[in-house]
């Protein structure tokens, strides 16, 4: 039965489809089409145009899962949410713990790059100016959800219309013989490019973290996810045939600012704002979805029990989870005190995210084998076959996903290893000696 208090901490809803469409293209559409063109031009050459249609994939299974699960019970903090009632209290915790360390190198990461493109232009100090840009985006999501998916949309059409320029003045200047071939560099190339290519798409289901805050959600978010995936896809395919068409496969990946490099061709002087403005614009919109999912998954654990039940208080004039909010801010400032070695970071934040898709396709094929009333209510009708089969290949996909990447570094995989082996403590020493019942509650 589900506890009194998660009846009584429902938050304000109010966003639209736009809203969830602009919230999973904008977290997909960040730093990575800024920085991966360079290293996937150099394995696959122009197979890094079918990569980007391969690696989409993955995401494909993901995001039928989600879209799935969110048909059939919407809820804010869903990635934890939904391990916690369809396989277990420890499975959602767990998940939501990592999730913690993740969220924290994945803002990080974002704060970083954010500040080194604008010090292209300006010099600031990479600390502070961090600390701003993460108070700035917190504020926002403190203050209300509309405000923060507003931020978003306004944001998404601004990077839009950039990148249009950039690949609408490439164009006359492109041609499709500097691509050259995409299979020169054979199909062992190509598949290998997929791991580091799948980072284009990561967040595209970020949707169904604030499940509770959409409108209509069992209809608006797979909608929602569907269109996010079409739209990034678009959008990285246009960008990246661009960029080759008018630096070719080698001078692509010899490049160290590939999109810029790609814009002086048409755009002269003028491609260093251009390039600059895009960046900024796509880090700072990253930032804040990440923001509004951070705080929502720390909501949903207080909720339930699992932390501080105070995480669980709703603002009373914005309707949000303030408190949560603010712990999330904290946590967020304190990835300053990280290291800043990028592979290492975003490895640390791949490998929770692989776990949350693994967990949450297995949910899906939990709800159609041993919740049927729950299963009877999705309005995104699947039959269970099909629901199986995505689960199940999503759960793979995921696992191929996470061995692939250990050759790259093993340090971040001994961090989550670490970070996990702190979240049994904590649960059996506090959570479930605290908050027994609620944790054990089913939705």
């Amino acid at each position: 039965m589900t506890s009194t208090l998660e009846k009584n901490t429902r938050l304000k809803g109010g966003v639209g489809l736009t809203g969830v469409v602009m919230l999973g293209a904008g977290t997909a559409i960040g730093v990575s089409i800024f920085s991966v063109l360079a290293p996937a031009a150099e394995v696959a050459g122009s197979g890094l145009l079918i990569a980007v249609f391969l690696s989409a994939v993955p995401m494909v299974f993901f995001a039928i899962a989600y879209a799935y699960l969110a048909s059939a019970l919407p809820l804010t903090g869903a990635s934890y949410e939904w391990p916690r009632r369809f396989i277990h209290p420890q499975v959602g915790f767990l998940i939501a713990w990592m999730r913690i360390l993740s969220n924290v190198g994945a803002m990080t990461v974002l704060a970083t790059v954010l500040i080194n493109y604008i010090n292209m232009a300006f010099d600031l100090p990479l600390k502070p100016a961090m600390a701003a840009i993460l108070t700035a985006v917190f504020a926002l999501n403190y203050v209300g959800v509309k405000v923060a998916a507003l931020a978003q949309t306004i944001l998404m059409i601004m990077l839009l219309v950039v990148l249009s320029i950039f690949v609408t003045t490439g164009i006359p200047y492109s041609s499709s013989l500097t691509i050259g071939p995409l299979l020169v560099e054979g199909w062992p190339a190509v598949i290998a490019t997929v791991p580091l290519m799948i980072t284009l798409f990561l967040g595209i289901e970020s949707a169904v973290e604030i499940g509770e805050e959409v409108r209509d959600p069992q209809r608006t978010i797979p909608q929602g996810i569907a269109l996010a995936i079409l739209l990034t896809t678009i959008v990285y395919v246009a960008v990246a045939a661009t960029a080759l068409a008018l630096l070719g496969p080698d001078r692509l990946a010899a490049s160290a600012a590939p999109l810029i490099d790609a814009a002086r061709e048409p755009l002269g002087k003028w491609a260093l704002p251009l390039i600059l403005s895009a960046a900024v614009i796509s880090i700072v919109k990253s930032l804040n979805s990440l923001a509004m999912i951070f705080s929502r998954a720390l909501f949903a654990m207080g909720r339930t029990g699992a932390f501080p039940v105070s995480l669980a208080r709703i603002h009373p004039r914005f309707g949000t989870p303030h408190i949560a909010v603010l712990v999330a801010y904290v946590f967020a400032m304190s990835g300053l005190f990280l290291p800043s070695n990028l592979i290492f970071l975003l490895l640390a934040v791949n490998i929770p995210t692989m776990l949350k898709y693994l967990a949450c396709s297995l949910c899906a094929v939990r709800v159609v084998d041993h919740h049927p009333e729950i299963a009877k209510g999705a309005k995104l009708e699947l039959t269970p076959g099909v629901v199986r089969f995505v689960g199940y290949s999503g759960a793979v996909l995921a696992v191929g996903i996470i061995v692939a990447g250990l050759g790259a570094d093993w340090r971040p995989y001994a961090l989550v290893a670490g970070w996990v082996a702190l979240g049994i403590i904590y649960w059996w020493m506090i959570a479930v000696r605290s908050s027994r019942e609620p944790l054990a509650g089913k939705g």
